[in-house]
């Protein structure tokens, strides 16, 4: 009965290592298309809300102001920043007659502050269609004429790119390398294009969006208390009977997502939490679960004892899956040497979802940008879950 469950890793391995070739196959690459350029360019309004990103908000603006996209109206959101934030955005609008400055002064009861800042954006946009963007994310001259044409080429009605991801640190690579992969493989990537798959995805660097699909939709409304809102968003515009696709968008779409592990550690409380029902019990088994997965197959090949069918078997999966996670690293633009250190990126993922299990459990929620919000309300608002 052992050896047989300490199978049950190898194989999960393997089908997982599957997958992970199929996504790179499989979905499209933005730098590699090359559609026609619709005969009048549709109006675009990119919605960047930021608080307190005084750091990071002129590298991306200069970017954004850069683009050479024909019909661009840059939509600024401050949303209640204590930082220079709100000086720079009017600074942006008061040199550049395109861009729209909001300021967020409070936060209206039923809204988490990320999807209302969204919304206040969308409040002011005119655009055609709709991009929902972060503060962090810097975006290649060309990325926005070849989204939008390739869009209107495919009559597409919301578009995800993943990023580039730079992050510094060598367990933080490791870190940011396992929660990829598990994240793909949760959302299932490699079916989000297929309109008769349930599968969905929506990433805060790209959320590319038609003014008219989200309008069938219930609107962000829907999404105003759930923590990952960008998911959220994927989710709504699938579920409404969008065209939703997502590429590879590495060379056109970058972000810094953390400055250290701590940052990470500390991000994720408010995603995790709450897609797990903001309950212990079912992080605990998955931070359990993820530890067993990562560990396993290594820890086959010094254990005495066992038959030498199964040494095999765990080498022989080592040998194919480590390569295939080196691509993978490799392909998404990240350090291959910290993808291969699985054991310690599953270690570190386990412990942020036991480290958020137990926080969550003990305030009784989440603080997040210095509000709280009660498990009970983030229950009732999640649209998003781990099961």
């Amino acid at each position: 009965m052992l050896e047989l469950l300490l199978t049950l890793p190898c194989i999960i391995w393997l089908l997982s290592a599957g997958l992970a070739l199929r996504s790179i196959v499989s979905v499209p690459h933005l730098a590699r298309v090359d559609a026609p350029e619709p005969e009048q360019w549709p109006t675009l309004s990119v919605i960047v809300p930021a608080c307190n990103e005084a750091e990071t908000l002129p590298a991306a603006a200069e970017k954004l102001l850069a683009m050479d996209y024909p019909a661009l109206q840059p939509v600024f959101v401050d949303d209640r920043s204590s930082d220079d934030t709100g000086a720079l955005v009017d600074a942006l609008a008061a040199r550049d007659e395109r861009v729209a400055a909001v300021h967020v002064a409070t936060l209206p009861e039923g809204w988490l502050g990320k999807p209302h800042a969204m919304q206040r954006g969308l409040d002011v946009a005119t655009g055609d269609w709709l991009l929902f963007t972060d503060a962090d994310v810097e975006l290649k001259p060309t990325t926005l004429r070849k989204a939008i044409a390739w869009c209107e080429a495919e009559s597409v009605d919301h578009l995800t790119l993943v990023p580039d991801i730079e992050v510094d640190g060598f367990a933080l690579q490791a870190t940011v390398a396992g929660f990829s992969r598990y994240f793909s493989l949760g959302q299932r990537i490699w079916q989000v294009n297929d309109d008769d798959s349930s599968a969905f995805l929506g990433l805060g660097a790209f959320n590319l969006v038609r003014r008219t699909a989200l309008e069938r939709t219930e609107g962000l409304p829907w999404l105003a208390m759930d923590t990952t809102d960008d998911l959220a968003l994927g989710m709504l515009l699938k579920q409404s009977g969008a065209r939703c696709r997502v590429m590879w968008g590495m060379g056109c779409v970058g972000v810094r997502w953390y400055t250290s592990l701590r940052g990470m550690i500390v991000g994720l409380e408010k995603n995790t939490y709450p897609m797990a029902g903001c309950r212990l019990w079912p992080l605990a088994l998955m931070a359990l679960l993820v530890l067993a997965l990562d560990t396993l197959p290594f820890a086959i090949l010094l254990m005495p004892g066992l038959p030498d069918w199964l040494f095999v078997t765990a080498l022989a999966t080592l040998a194919v899956c480590l390569p295939l996670g080196a691509l993978m690293s490799r392909w998404t633009s990240r350090p291959m040497l910290p993808g291969l250190a699985v054991p310690l990126g599953g270690a570190l993922i386990a412990y942020i979802m036991l480290r958020a299990g137990i926080l969550g459990a003990r305030r009784g929620g989440v603080n997040w940008r210095g509000t709280f919000y009660s498990s009970d309300v983030l229950r009732r608002g999640a649209r998003v879950s781990m099961f």
